[in-house]
Formats: C-alpha cells, structure tokens, sequence
C-alpha cells in the first residue's frame, strides 16, 4: 500500500511493547471489561456523536453499541467514545451558530486525540449531523489507520395537510408569516410537526450531502449514506462496519489507500449529480487537507462541466431523502455515473474492494421513478456549484445556481453588517426587487466561525422574492438554501477583501455563465477604497471562537486550522 504507516499501532492492546510490560495498561482496561483473552485481539475504537442536543445525533448510541457488537462477532475488541456534536437547526440564526464550524474542527482533533493516545488499532466513526462527518472524516486521515464512517441515517419528513415539510419548511414558513401569507396557527402547526423523530435534515441538505460524498469517496459501507436513521438497515450498516475494519486491518488498508485525488474527484462528482449542498466544497477540501491530498476550488469547476445534476431533491427539488432511499439509494446512481465514465472504477474501498467491484450486479432504479433522471435528460447539463471570481472574489465564491433562478443577476448592493440586521431588513421590507443582499463580516475569522445564512434565505423564498433579489455573503450557507445566493466570498470582509469595501447602491453583476462575481466601479475607485481600509479589532479575544479566528484558513482552502502552523 502508498499510505504513510499508522503513528501508534496496537499501543493500547500489546502485552508487551518495546520490551516494556504493560501491566498497568492491562489494569486499567480491565476496569472497562476486557478479559485476559481480550489483550490479544485487536482494538477497534468506536467514535461516537451520540447527543441529545438534536435530533440528528439523538440515536448514534444505540448504532455505536451495534458497531461495537460487529466489532466483537468479528474476533475484534470495540472501545467506545464519544466526542462533542452542535445543532445548526437550533442554533441556526443566534450568535450560537458561530460555534458550528468550530465544531468541526473540535470533533477531528477531538478523535484524533483519543484515538492517537489509546492506540486503537481501528476506527469505527458515527456521524449524523454537517460537521461531525467531515470532522470524522478528517480525523480518520489524520489518523491513517483502518477505519470505516458510518452516517447515522435520514429522518423521515414531517406531514402537514398531506405535505411533507422539514426543518427548511419552518425557517420558509417564518418568512410567508411576515409576508401575511400563512396565520399564526398556520405556522405553528408546521413547527410542531417538521421533526418527527431521530435523524439528520430530510433533503439533498448537508448532511446528506455529505453522507453521500464519503460513500462515493469509498470510506463508507455501500448505501451507508442512503439509510433512514431508525432502520433494520441502518442496524445491519453499523454491525457491518463493526467487521469491515478488521477485514480492513487484515489487508493493511488505510485511509489514505483510499482517499486519493481519484476518490476526491468521485466525491465531487457525485455531489453534484445529487444537486447537493455548497457546503460541500469546504468540507472536501478540508478532508483533503487532512489526507494531503491536493485539491481547490478549480478541480469542482473543472468536473462540473463534464457532470449534470440528475437527482431532484430538496431544496431545489421536490423530493426528500426518504424517497431517494425508496427507489435503491446511492449505489444504482453510482453504477449509472461508473457506467457512463464518471467515475474512476479502480479505487479501493472500505470493503477491501474497488468501486467497480461493489457495484458489480447493483440494479438500475426502478422503471418510472422520477427522483433520478437518466443522464439523457438531466435536470441540469451541468454543475449547478458554481464556482465564481472576479473583482469581488479574487481568491473565489460559491454559488448554487440551479437554473430556476436564472443564470444572470445584476442589482444594487444593500449592505448589512450581520446576519441578524439582514433578516430584519428582509422581513420590514427593506430589501426589495432588483437589490443584491450584502452580508458581510460573517466569514470565518470576521464572525467569527462563518455561520450559515439559512434565516435570510429563507425569508427570502417565503415572502417571494426568490427570483427578484440575489444574496452574496463571506459567510455561508445551509444545504437548504436555495436562490440566487452566493457564498464564501474571499477574501473575507475582515481580511479587507473587496466586499468590505461595498457601500449601498453599488452595482454588482453576478454571472454563473461566465462564473464571475465583479463590482462595476472604475478600479481607480476599487483601489481607492481598498487602501483606506482598515483592519477591525478581533470579536473575541478568549476561547474556542478567539482560536479559531487565529488559525482558521480562508474558506476558499477549506476553512481549516493546521494549515499555516509550520
């Protein structure tokens, strides 16, 4: 194998390591339940982000004991442990939600740190909500020992008036109050019956997104990404997974076996056929990042003219996750995309197979679904991750255009400092046809921790300006964002990148054909403004967000905080 060697094999489980007796060692894990014949075995640790601060995650103890109970069928020994997990649909709109990129960052070095100092010999990681899969994940390749990811699974959408809503549906429906389209009562019913139970966010939003994205990039089990959250399947996924790392340490296949650029490229590849979320780019990159892996945003721009969008999920969509796990999940779309040369087949996998060999004798979706179109009529011929630059974005943008928005956008700049001024001007009715939103200083270190612009959005789409106003942002946004939005622009507004220089009424022109992002101002002015610029003193100067805003990476590389440390 390519992979660089595991930092610490079997510390934990050895008798003797070094020609040093571990008697201690052995003391304290009795004290957990090993038995003397345990020692001999190898060390599965199971990375639990079980909490009941959402629903997402609220089920992933009872899936780690399952990945546990695999583990030890399969002549292996499982320890598990937790790490932390935050909640983007609680948090989403407060000062709350500027720990949430934070959160991914804690997870990775969270498991990382555990992992790395017990000495376990594998790792089973258990994700259910947006960042601690990619954290997962990016621990994993720090780690660069056997290892499978296991996504906790999809909820199943609420019913309201015969309709199937989510937590999308809430935040929209906040916004059509506003606009006197719904009643109070109207509302609340939606609120009370959007979550029905364990789970991540039912659409085509991050955290589905990013199941799907480590599937196809091979480090989870097949369909693992394509699973309600409470189900046989889901049961079945977790005890399998259990095994496949011991089967994975009886071939010496690592992380970095498998994550490779080939499997990035899979990745990308892949979320863009399912029309997946702009938080996508980020989280790759990072995973990237932490496998060295060399991967930008120009690599989404390059395989997104050669890949259409062919799944018609939420929030562009009209079908949740439920409906795509119906029809066969992921695996017949990857037999599709490997089939039409998409995809590169030769890969290993967390099976200890290739890509083609998992697919081998997977069934076509069934005749007359329209969740998946066939790649002859696309919904999209191509990326609807647009990656844009430009004189507003030097250093890049993402957009997520659809094409129900159209493909151009040019407007007046109406500027707010934060998301919460934004959403207020929204709802009074500040913002109005033909204005480009401005949402500035909410990118990672000027937040700090880069929060999503859900609220705004969706105040957007529920008073019906979806297709009248454009929204741009050096922050970010939530998988169930939709319209013509565009974010991580960089540099940020608290690195003096161009739009902190934005003033109201200056017009900008937005084109995902050409895939540029340009403030139409003579560049003597531009230049002008740049250069009285002034740097605003730090938010935070103590804790986690005081850290993060030291370390963190501009987002166009990924957002992450081991990038300049040497």
């Amino acid at each position: 194998m390519s992979s660089k060697p595991s930092s610490s094999p079997r510390a934990a489980s050895s008798v003797i390591v070094d020609g040093t007796d571990r008697a201690p060692n052995r003391s304290m894990l009795r004290a957990v339940g090993f038995k003397d014949a345990d020692f001999k075995k190898s060390i599965v640790g199971i990375a639990s982000t079980w909490a009941m601060v959402t629903p997402c995650n609220m089920h992933i103890d009872g899936l780690a004991r399952e990945a546990a109970a695999g583990t030890e069928a399969a002549g292996g020994k499982a320890i598990i442990f937790g790490t932390i997990t935050v909640s983007d649909g609680i948090s989403m709109g407060t000062p709350g939600m500027r720990y949430s990129m934070v959160s991914r960052e804690i997870i990775a070095d969270s498991i990382e740190t555990v992992a790395g100092a017990e000495g376990f010999d594998g790792v089973v990681a258990i994700g259910g909500c947006d960042k601690n899969m990619p954290g997962c994940v990016m621990a994993l390749a720090r780690l660069n020992r056997p290892s499978v990811f296991v996504y906790g699974g999809t909820i199943l959408p609420g019913i309201y008036r015969d309709k199937p809503v989510d937590i999308v549906s809430v935040f929209e429906a906040v916004g059509q109050r506003a606009a006197n389209k719904i009643s109070d009562k109207e509302l609340k019913g939606i609120e009370t019956c959007s979550i029905p139970g364990p789970g991540s966010c039912g659409g085509m939003y991050t955290a589905n997104t990013m199941a799907s994205a480590i599937e196809a990039l091979g480090m989870s089990l097949p369909n693992s990404s394509a699973q309600l959250a409470v189900s046989k399947d889901k049961t079945d996924d977790c005890r399998r997974a259990g095994a496949a790392v011991l089967n994975l340490l009886k071939k010496n296949i690592r992380p970095r076996d498998i994550m490779t650029r080939e499997a990035f490229e899979n990745a990308i590849t892949v979320v863009i056929a399912l029309g997946g979320s702009t938080n996508a780019v980020m989280h790759l990159l990072a995973m990237a990042h932490s496998a060295e892996v060399k991967l930008s945003l120009t690599d989404f721009s390059r395989i997104g003219k050669r890949t259409p969008v062919l799944a018609d999920l939420k929030p562009s969509g009209k079908y949740n996750m439920s409906h795509f796990v119906r029809i066969g999940g992921l695996t017949p779309l990857l037999k599709m995309l490997l089939d039409a040369g998409l995809l590169h087949g030769d890969l290993m996998t967390v099976t200890g197979k290739t890509v083609r060999e998992n697919l081998k004798g997977v069934k076509h979706y069934p005749v007359g679904q329209d969740v998946v179109y066939p790649l002859d009529k696309p919904i999209k011929a191509d990326s609807h991750l647009r990656i844009l630059h430009g004189n507003l974005a030097p250093e890049g943008a993402v957009a997520k255009i659809s094409g129900k928005e159209g493909a151009n956008f040019s407007g007046k700049a109406i500027i707010f400092e934060s998301e919460e001024t934004a959403l207020h001007g929204i709802l009074d009715g500040q913002v109005k046809h033909g204005h480009v939103i401005v949402i500035r200083n909410e990118g990672p270190v000027g937040g700090p921790g880069m929060r999503e612009m859900l609220a705004p959005t969706s105040a957007v789409m529920g008073k019906g300006l979806g297709k009248d106003v454009a929204l741009i942002t050096d922050g970010r946004f939530s998988g169930g964002s939709h319209g013509f939005v565009v974010g991580h622009v960089t540099p940020e507004a608290a690195l003096g990148g161009p739009i902190a220089i934005l003033r109201n009424g200056d017009p900008i022109t937005i084109d995902s054909v050409k895939n540029e992002i340009n403030l139409e101002l003579p560049q003597p002015e531009i230049n002008k403004r740049l250069a009285a610029w002034k740097k605003p003193a730090p938010r935070e100067t103590r804790g986690a967000l005081a850290k993060y805003a030291r370390l963190v990476s501009s987002a166009s590389k990924g957002a992450v905080t081991d990038a300049g440390l040497f």
